[in-house]
This record gives C-alpha cells, sequence and structure tokens, in this order.
C-alpha cells in the first residue's frame, strides 16, 4: 500500500493540528510497513534469549534504581513503567497486575519490539529515533489498539561515549500527558546515567590498577574507541589518578605509541601520525607539549615509548576476538578508533579492528550481533551483513520486514537491478 494512502486509513489522521514529530513518524511507519490494525507489537526476544540479553545489558546494572524511583511511582497511579535496550526491545516492564494485563492485550510485554519501524508511532520508538525526550497521547499512535493509551519516554546514554543504552518510558492514561510525568521520567533517567558514571570510574580505577607492575609503578588507561579524542586515565601507583581529554594530534600520538610496546623512533612516528612529509622539529614541538602535560615519567625518547602498565579499550575487544567471544567483543566495541583521525596509523589500526570485530560476527551466524552491527553507524549500509542477518533470521521473523526493506533501500542506493 502507498505511504499516503495507508496513512490515510488511520482514524483520527488528520493533519490538522497534528505535531510535526508526530507525523513525520507516521510517515515512517507507514513506510516501514506496519499496519494501522495490527493489535500487537512483535516479539523479537522471546523466552532464554530475553533472560540471557537482560542480563548481560549495561541498564541491569541500574534497572533496580528505576524500579524503586519509577515503578513504583508507576504502579501508584496504575501506569507501567518500561526499559527498553537500543534497539526498541523491551527488557522490562513493571506495574500491577492489572495494569499488565491490560497492557498485554496491545502486545506491551518483555521482549517487544517498539522501535516505531515495527510497532508503529509510539514514546519509546521515537525517543530512539530522536535520541530526546518525547511524549505521544492518545490517537497520536499510529496503530489503532493504542490510541487508548498515551505514553512518556527518554533516552538513556552510555556515560563513556554518549551512545544510546535504552529507553526509559512510562505508559498509561492520559494524565501521563501532564509535564510533571516527563520532569520525572528525565530525572530517573539522569540519575540512572549518574550511577552508570560513577560505575565506570570504579571500573576504569580498577583497571588501571590492575596493570600496575608488581611493587607499583605508573598504569595508564586509554579510552579511544568512538571518541574523537581519548580520555585518559593516570595512576601514580602510589593511591592518586588523574584524568585528561588529550588533543586529536596528542590522542593519535599516545594511541600509536601504546601499539608499539618497544618504542618508534622520531623517523616511524612521524610516518604514521602525519599524512605528508613534515619536519622532525614539528614532531618534537609536538612531543614536547605531550611531555609537559603528561610528564616526563611516563613517556620515553630514543625511542619515544610509553613507560606505563597499559590498558585500552580497543585492547579488550582485541582480547574478547582472541579469546572467540564474539559477543563480548561486540558489547566492547564503542565504535570506530578516533573517527575522525587520518593519520595513517592510526587508519590502519582502525580499519583492522573494525574488520576484524565485523568477520567474527559474520562468521558467528548470530542474528542479535547482526543487529547491533547493522543499528551502528559502521553498519547501517553494510550490505552483506544485511544480507546475511536475513539468511540467519528465517522467513517467520518478526524483523524480517525492516530487513527486507533495508537490503531493498541499499539494492536502489547501490543500483542493482
Amino acid at each position: 500500500m502507498p505511504v499516503d494512502e495507508q496513512s490515510s486509513t488511520r482514524p483520527e489522521s488528520d493533519s490538522t493540528g497534528v505535531r510535526a514529530h508526530v507525523a513525520d513518524s507516521w510517515l515512517r511507519s507507514a513506510a516501514a510497513g506496519v499496519q494501522v490494525d495490527t493489535v500487537d507489537a512483535p516479539i523479537t526476544l522471546p523466552g532464554d534469549a530475553l533472560r540471557d540479553h537482560r542480563s548481560a545489558h549495561p541498564l541491569a546494572r541500574v534497572f533496580p534504581l528505576l524500579d524503586d524511583v519509577l515503578g513504583q511511582a508507576a504502579r501508584d497511579c496504575d501506569a507501567v513503567m518500561a526499559v527498553s535496550d537500543a534497539s526498541g526491545q523491551l527488557l522490562w516492564v513493571c506495574g500491577t497486575p492489572s495494569v499488565l494485563r491490560r497492557a498485554e492485550s496491545i502486545g506491551f510485554v518483555e521482549g517487544s519490539n517498539w522501535d516505531e519501524r515495527l510497532a508503529g508511532t509510539n514514546a519509546p520508538g521515537m525517543a530512539l529515533r530522536l535520541d530526546r525526550s518525547v511524549n505521544v497521547l492518545g490517537a497520536e499512535h499510529f496503530r489503532r489498539s493504542v490510541q487508548h493509551w498515551s505514553c512518556a519516554a527518554t533516552t538513556i546514554h552510555d556515560p563513556s561515549d554518549q551512545s544510546i543504552l535504552g529507553v526509559l518510558d512510562i505508559t498509561g492514561g492520559d494524565e501521563i500527558g501532564v509535564p510533571q510525568t516527563m520532569a520525572m521520567v528525565r530525572a530517573a533517567a539522569r540519575m540512572a546515567e549518574s550511577e552508570l558514571a560513577r560505575e565506570l570510574l570504579v571500573r576504569c580505577r580498577s583497571a588501571a590498577s590492575a596493570e600496575v607492575p608488581a611493587g607499583g609503578g605508573l598504569s595508564v588507561l586509554m579510552e579511544s574507541l568512538g571518541r574523537n579524542d581519548t580520555l585518559l586515565t593516570i595512576d601514580d601507583g602510589r593511591g592518586r589518578r588523574q584524568t585528561v581529554r588529550l588533543s586529536p594530534r596528542h590522542s593519535e600520538i599516545l594511541l600509536l605509541l601504546a601499539s608499539a610496546p618497544r618504542g618508534l623512533s622520531g623517523d616511524e612516528l612521524a610516518i604514521l601520525l602525519y599524512e605528508e612529509d613534515s619536519s622532525a622539529s614539528t614532531l618534537r614541538v609536538e612531543m614536547g607539549r605531550l611531555r609537559s602535560l603528561l610528564g616526563d615519567d611516563l613517556l620515553a625518547s630514543r625511542p619515544y615509548r610509553l613507560v606505563a602498565g597499559l590498558a585500552g579499550d580497543w585492547l579488550a575487544v582485541e582480547a574478547h576476538l582472541a579469546a572467540g567471544d564474539v559477543a563480548s567483543a561486540m558489547r566492547s566495541y564503542r565504535g570506530p578508533l578516533l573517527p575522525r583521525s587520518v593519520a595513517p596509523g592510526v587508519v590502519r589500526l582502525r580499519e583492522s579492528i573494525e574488520g576484524d570485530v565485523r568477520t567474527a560476527i559474520l562468521r558467528s551466524g548470530r542474528a542479535d550481533l547482526m543487529s547491533a552491527w547493522t543499528r551502528s553507524a559502521s553498519g547501517a549500509d553494510d550490505y552483506e551483513m544485511w544480507q546475511a542477518q536475513a539468511r540467519v533470521l528465517g522467513p517467520g521473523s518478526p524483523l524480517m520486514p525492516l530487513v527486507h526493506n533495508q537490503i531493498q533501500r541499499l539494492d536502489r542506493e547501490l543500483g542493482k537491478p
């Protein structure tokens, strides 16, 4: 059915007075093939898959906090609190038994997927799409079965790189539309992010401490995946820690040195660092600035090298791959290494790590990992991965319409017959 024809079948879909972002979501829903008369949302995480995915998800660490703060409030006002992952799959749905039974009638249950391309216009799906707080009120929902509900949702971000971890939502009756509801949802989400940031700091300190040689000494933790500037945590081995956000150039230098344990001569470092020939004095100036920032104890010369125990987020990805743990490697891979860098040595390392992760996912035959890859910026246009995902899912999967639509989009863009 053409997009505008299907949209016109919606009750109360007259565009007069409809908020622009809601109208845009209706168009996206129709274009994705969502039917207005579909009663429920597809289950994409059944049974054991849900339990395993939920227990391994970062938001599992803060769910008790969210349930205590917002879940109890939802129960008190006959509403439902839900937490989804970054693909719209509901991991937790909390409420009183009677409200949960009503929510079940529209498929608002744990394991269902509320990405707006699968479930039509709704607050969790739109929050994921727009990466901001949104509410969807009654008849603004695309599917008729959901139009007696209202919902307010906001995204929860990873404190290390600000990527979306999932969505926090409260769904109920007309009272959900009041501003206080959205303020409460946002406050709970920010509280969860603060707790995740605190836990990240503890883990960073523990990881840095684990790299300290016997008897103490300097250690560093480098976080460079999905970031344009490295976040460096320095532990002096005597209980003092310092976190430094490096400039893009200093991030490149330190990454190259971290990848060469035996060190690099000035000429070798310059070749890896600069796209074009650069004078030795230029490199010496940069190294002088970096040494002033980090101290003489961390950087040695002749050759240039790091004099510290080293831990790095990209090294963790490589370790997981070496151990055959593709799922952990995918969770640790937060995006390309220093994505804006054009330094030849960084480009080679970035392409090598990304290629290794991609190959491991293709070989794994796991639809959940392939889906996570194609949701990333790196994998959104990965034609081979979309095709592999279609083969693994099989014709009965509720994700197949989305996968086929993406393959057809790429066919058009690539000019395939």
